[in-house]
């Protein structure tokens, strides 16, 4: 059995959600063939069809760029804090990639580890995710490399599956997806959309984790990763990076501590305070993000930390990304490549 929704009434859907006063994000066009996960003030903005791969990623909404987590005052010689309440607005994000949404479990792991955050899961339990199965790809997606592929359903709320005529076959993946569409659907036994194969495979994550393990001081991170610029675009736009900071900002009366997100790829960001800094030239850094994404994540959670979306690599202005990268590696390993 199979339920579907027309796209008309999926729009009329979304703009029921808005005027209901919930948060909505989707994939709009945002200038020069650009499309952002963003607010949407109308269904009318959603971008649903045809390749759409999102410059950014939907891990902004329950872990946002800069969130304050308490503020400050000074009376006299006394420091009054004033915690700050989790954001839990009810947020729905429709229109997302598989390869963004399975960024979520992924995600899950870091933020309740050995400290639950509280403000990024009151916003993951407010947020429901819908995602829309991918029919298309490009040379830069490789989901089906790391173990999900165009309908994987990790992450997932509620699933579209685009069939003819301007239909969606809706399929629920979680409770919070099914109570989403509930009353909303119409049951079509006759329909059951078919699901790409996606990208071929181009690389065995064995193979590259065996590479990390026993080569950390290879001269292939320099030849490989040379053209790098450390402009952080690459975990900046990830679904999976999650590097963050916090400050202080405020003046002689008071202020706020803030959580704002940092990259591995910063100059700056391994700087002791003598001014050594272990990881000083940029091959380093670039070494640091694969091993973390393809050895020392899963060594410890058992995840690897990418999707494989392809948006590193898409959003890099030297096109340097976790799959060139990866191929450089397996091509050293496999000795087509040779290091000098």
């Amino acid at each position: 059995m199979s339920d579907v929704i027309a796209k008309d009434d999926l729009l009329r859907l979304v703009d029921q959600w808005l005027a209901e006063g919930k948060r909505v994000l989707g994939p709009v066009k945002a200038g020069d063939g650009v499309i952002l996960y963003a607010p949407l003030a109308a269904s009318s903005q959603l971008v649903l069809e045809g390749f759409v791969h999102a410059a950014n990623s939907i891990k902004e909404a329950v872990f946002p760029r800069s969130e304050t987590i308490y503020t400050y005052k000074f009376n006299g010689h006394e420091i009054e804090l004033s915690d700050v309440d989790p954001d839990s607005t009810q947020c729905i994000v429709i229109g997302a990639r598989p390869c963004d949404a399975a960024s979520l479990p992924v995600l899950d792991h870091l933020f309740n580890w050995d400290y639950k955050d509280k403000f990024y899961n009151a916003r993951r339990a407010a947020t429901t995710v819908v995602t829309v199965a991918c029919s298309e790809y490009d040379d830069n997606c490789f989901c089906t490399s790391v173990g999900l592929g165009p309908a994987a359903e990790q992450g997932s709320d509620a699933m579209l599956l685009k069939a003819p005529d301007g239909w969606y076959e809706v399929r629920a993946v979680t409770d919070k997806g099914t109570a989403l569409f509930n009353g909303k659907t119409t049951p079509a036994p006759e329909i059951k959309v078919p699901i790409s194969d996606g990208p071929a495979k181009k690389f065995d994550t064995v193979d590259i984790e065996t590479f990390l393990k026993n080569n950390y001081e290879s001269d292939a991170w320099r030849d490989i990763t040379m053209r790098c610029l450390g402009c952080g675009a690459c975990a900046y736009n990830c679904p999976t990076c999650h590097c963050f900071d916090i400050v202080d900002e405020g003046d002689a009366a008071g202020g706020r501590r803030v959580k704002n997100w940092d990259s591995c790829q910063f100059g700056q960001f391994t700087v002791h305070a003598s001014g050594h800094n272990p990881r000083a030239v940029q091959a380093q850094r670039q070494r640091q993000r694969i091993q973390h994404k393809f050895r020392i994540y899963p060594e410890k959670f058992g995840a690897i930390l990418c999707t494989g979306c392809g948006t590193c690599t898409r959003n890099c202005p030297v096109s340097l990304g976790v799959l060139n990268t990866l191929e450089a590696i397996a091509a050293v390993a496999r000795g087509s490549i040779e290091v000098k």
